[in-house]
């Protein structure tokens, strides 16, 4: 499956990724509406309206992005309705040619981890039969826990061609609590760097290994020691946009081939239309908001990659 990213990335000449977040407060107005119309102000009404958004959005960005990251709290919140939704996204998104990041961030250990890799990665047995549950391409997965944590969700991705990205360094305020912390006078995010690496090497692509990592566009000093300490990872970049990343930033954490990491955003992209500088697109057309703020993401890393020393 990282052959397969690598090569979308390639063809697309985009290294984005667009995060299927879709909060209530996100959806249009007459989207909403419609779906309340249709199932009233319930659990059903909430995902109908989050399945148009998101149906709209793809539509309109697909034939430009390599990959989607539909964050599946978005979706529990409204219980079992909300993750029939996240599962007719993700069958969608694939439809259209899209690989799918299911960010997930489980991590548990033994029989429990090997639950989740088969219900997010892999085929689950029924009698005879063999199903595939949610059947995204890429899942996150915390460390936290280690190799038992890990080890798991490898041998799925394995079996199945799939591929994780590792919490290494995330993007969030208070992330330095503990990943900052020094081990024998290093960041712990740096061990864990190396941890991802070797898992890595036991599970490699043609350029990349299978198993990559998470490291936050906020942290671009961080992303460059990374880079260097994960050579064969790819790297999943959030905090692109809302969370004060841009362009510039990260050139770090892409190799000397310009490959080798994928950017996230995902308010800024959804809720485009929210924004003064996508305002004149109003509500309607929130989905050609959604496509020209691709296309500006793409153009601002582009160019940074383009000009960086």
């Amino acid at each position: 499956m990282i052959n397969k990213l690598v090569e979308k990335i390639k063809k697309t000449n985009a290294p984005i990724v667009v995060g299927l977040d879709p909060m209530l407060n996100y959806i249009p107005e007459h989207i909403q509406k419609a779906a309340f119309a249709e199932y009233g102000e319930t659990l059903e009404g909430a995902a109908e309206a989050m399945w148009q958004f998101n149906k709209g959005i793809v539509d309109a960005t697909c034939d430009l992005i390599p990959a989607v990251k539909p964050q599946i709290a978005m979706y529990e919140q409204f219980g079992i309705e909300g993750l029939k939704v996240f599962k007719k996204t993700v069958d969608y998104c694939k439809s259209k040619g899209l690989i799918v990041i299911g960010d997930i961030k489980r991590g548990d250990i033994g029989s429990t981890s090997a639950a989740y890799a088969v219900g997010h990665l892999g085929s689950v047995q029924v009698g005879s039969k063999s199903y595939l549950p949610f059947d995204e391409d890429f899942a996150t997965v915390n460390p936290y826990l280690g190799s038992d944590g890990v080890k798991p969700f490898a041998e799925v991705c394995k079996e199945h061609k799939k591929g994780l990205f590792i919490l290494v360094k995330t993007s969030n305020p208070s992330s330095g609590e503990f990943q900052d912390q020094l081990v024998d006078g290093r960041p712990l995010y740096e061990l864990v760097g190396e941890k991802v690496a070797q898992w890595g090497e036991e599970l490699m692509g043609d350029e990349y290994s299978y198993i990559g990592a998470v490291v936050g566009a906020t942290y671009p000093e961080m992303g460059k020691v990374l880079r260097k300490v994960m050579p064969k990872s790819f790297i999943l970049v959030p905090g692109y946009g809302a969370q004060g990343g841009k362009g510039a930033d990260l050139v770090h954490f892409f190799d000397e081939n310009g490959l080798g990491a994928i950017v996230n955003s995902s308010r800024g992209i959804i809720a485009a239309y929210k924004q003064e500088k996508y305002a004149s697109f109003g509500a309607e057309n929130y989905a050609d908001a959604s496509r020209q703020a691709v296309l500006d993401m793409v153009a601002d890393i582009n160019g940074a990659l383009e000009n960086r020393e």
